[in-house]
């Protein structure tokens, strides 16, 4: 693996995006951890300090998979959760900047994130695909059918009704054709439903694949982990090494590397992805 810096990358990075003929961008929770959305220490601790007291809660991540005993706190929960990480703009502009950098280009987004910040930050519906869900979709627990219901209404209401860590039980949603509990979109198991809308965008990224198997196609890999390589990281890597004139480059705080065997055409950043995006808009 190939895991470096120079002092040259930011140069390199942009002639990059400047002479690519398509980008492909690839994000992942580092690039929202960037745009301020931390699901630890402060930010946590000022919006959900109440549950960190009363359940032993120490992050928002781990929250989420809390068994709480009644449907009337595990919403109390969630609302609050999707509220602030869903339909509150980013604390920075990364989302923004990034947009920037792109203007003018052909490009297509696949992103893991599920907290809607490109269409916040102005990116066309149709250059996207959330992969793994969104926070602003529920759907049926079971899942007895394959459609997913909006939740700003109600979720709007359950953050600001809630009271001592529970939302009125009037609130409390269940799914409309067979009155069961709605769970929310997020790919967690085997019940995450792919509505008309996913498919959609999983026909879109694969048809933009498909018209850029050659040329000058940048892959843009940012905050991408090791949690889930198989959905960016391994795709990107083998695309790169499939096409001769690919470039890969992964900005990527405290995790940037590469594989050997596209080192001479891979750029690899280990740097706040914020910084980046003011670095090289200054250029």
């Amino acid at each position: 693996m190939l895991k470096r810096r120079d002092k040259n990358d930011i140069g390199r990075l942009k002639d990059a995006i400047v002479g690519a003929s398509a980008i492909v961008v690839g994000a992942g929770a580092g690039l929202s951890t960037a745009a301020g959305f931390t699901y630890a220490g402060e930010r946590f601790d000022r919006l959900f300090g109440d549950f960190a007291e009363k359940y032993g809660i120490r992050d928002m991540y781990s929250g989420g998979f809390y068994p709480f005993a009644t449907p009337e706190e595990y919403w109390a929960w969630w609302s609050r959760h999707i509220w602030h990480n869903r339909y509150e703009p980013a604390p920075k502009d990364t989302y923004g900047k990034l947009l920037a950098l792109l203007q003018g280009k052909d490009f297509f987004v696949l992103t893991t994130n599920v907290d809607h910040q490109f269409q916040l930050a102005g990116f066309p519906k149709e250059r996207l695909f959330y992969m793994q869900g969104d926070l602003g979709l529920w759907q049926c627990s079971e899942p007895c059918h394959s459609a997913t219901y909006d939740n700003y209404d109600v979720v709007r209401l359950m953050a600001q009704d809630q009271r001592d860590m529970r939302v009125p039980s009037e609130l409390v949603p269940h799914c409309p054709r067979c009155g069961r509990p709605m769970a929310m979109n997020l790919r967690v198991d085997q019940t995450f439903v792919e509505d008309e809308g996913w498919h959609e965008a999983a026909e879109r990224y694969a048809a933009y694949l498909d018209a850029h198997q050659r040329g000058r196609v940048l892959y843009l890999e940012l905050g991408v982990g090791m949690n889930t390589p198989a959905i960016i990281k391994f795709p990107f890597w083998r695309r790169t090494l499939e096409n001769g004139e690919a470039t890969y480059a992964c900005v990527n705080y405290g995790e940037p590397f590469a594989p050997a065997e596209i080192r001479d055409r891979s750029i690899v950043l280990d740097a706040d992805i914020d910084v980046v995006f003011d670095q090289l808009l200054d250029r």
